[in-house]
């Protein structure tokens, strides 16, 4: 298997040297990192060229690599039903640099544009409606970045006198709370219910 997708790799960097600048082979897949001003002539390369027929497209999604200059991947999936195999597409961006929008290749990749947008605040030149899809309106930051805080910025509540949604400041509540930070094989200083059984003196 390794050896068929060493073939492809090849055949797709020897038909596009200038697009495509690394092919890998690892684990049994197949990834070409790529030129992410050209991504989408490598793209319809994919889908349209008869050695490769990568007609399914799976999903594009985002990594963040924070002390990158580059700091974002985005990672394209794609299925030949006629070869029975996937390829990875890899390309780098900033948080400014917009990458060109895949959906007149694949209208598919609508929804995971917006998703990657919304969730790390990867931009998508030409797509048709680039705008949060999971988030609320309003919302700041984006969930999946690294550096993004595991609490959020703002807590939700409905609130009674007002009969409607709010947002506030997080307020954290752990500081009020104890915490024994025990493993389950040391357990607590105190008797759990039911364990006085086994610490009560034995029958004769």
């Amino acid at each position: 298997m390794d050896e068929t997708l060493t073939e492809l790799g090849a055949h797709v960097k020897e038909a596009l040297p200038d697009v495509v600048e690394e092919v890998v082979v690892a684990y049994g897949e197949l990834t070409l990192i790529a030129d992410a001003a050209k991504v989408t002539g490598l793209l319809t390369f994919l889908r349209d060229d008869p050695s490769c027929k990568f007609v399914s497209f799976i999903d594009v999604c985002g990594v963040d690599w924070p002390k990158r200059e580059k700091r974002f991947d985005v990672v394209y999936h794609l299925l030949s039903p006629t070869l029975n195999a996937r390829i990875r597409v890899k390309v780098e961006t900033d948080e400014t640099t917009p990458v060109a929008s895949a959906t007149a290749v694949f209208p598919g990749a609508f929804w995971f544009e917006r998703e990657a947008f919304d969730m790390y605040g990867i931009m998508f030149s030409g797509h048709p409606e680039l705008r949060r899809i999971l988030t609320d309106y309003g919302f700041d930051g984006y969930p999946l970045r690294k550096d993004f805080p595991t609490t959020g910025f703002v807590e939700v509540r409905y609130d009674d006198e007002r009969k409607r949604v709010v947002y506030e400041p997080v307020k954290l509540a752990q500081e009020f709370r104890n915490f024994d930070f025990l493993s389950p094989w040391e357990g607590p200083e105190y008797v759990l219910p039911g364990d006085e059984k086994a610490t009560g003196p034995k029958a004769g």
